[in-house]
């Protein structure tokens, strides 16, 4: 089981199950969503994630048709996107964990949108899109 906040800790949440597809995406939207070089995100299944506390607090953004990004409305931070095609997953943003998480990443996608200041290092494949499989 994992648990999980966002910054300013009005919204806390639980996963009760493995955390899947963990991947660095550097795409464009991930970059200006996290305000970084790229966003670390892995898939839970809708029935392992429970938000504890917050609900009230979450706040919602379409980034493309389909596809919604909630994040806490007072301090900002991501917590998860959905995809209406995928009533059955949620994609957790990985940085909001505050447990030790035993998955580990498995590639960097969209590496041809990376910011320019960015060198990618390591053994992870990198992908000029999606991985392989999805």
């Amino acid at each position: 089981m994992y648990a999980g906040s966002c910054l300013c800790g009005a919204i806390q949440f639980e996963i009760k199950g493995p955390i899947s597809n963990i991947v660095h995406c550097h795409c464009s939207q991930c970059r200006k969503a996290q305000g970084s070089a790229f966003a670390t995100n892995g898939i839970v299944t809708s029935g392992d994630f429970k938000l504890l506390s917050g609900e009230n607090k979450l706040t919602a953004y379409e980034s493309t048709p389909g596809q919604i990004k909630y994040f806490c409305r007072i301090c900002g931070s991501p917590i998860i996107s959905k995809t209406e095609s995928k009533p059955d997953q949620v994609r957790i943003r990985l940085g909001t964990i505050t447990s030790d998480v035993i998955e580990r990443p498995m590639a960097h996608i969209f590496t041809t949108s990376k910011a320019n200041w960015e060198d990618i290092s390591g053994d992870l494949p990198q992908y000029e899109s999606y991985e392989p499989g999805r």
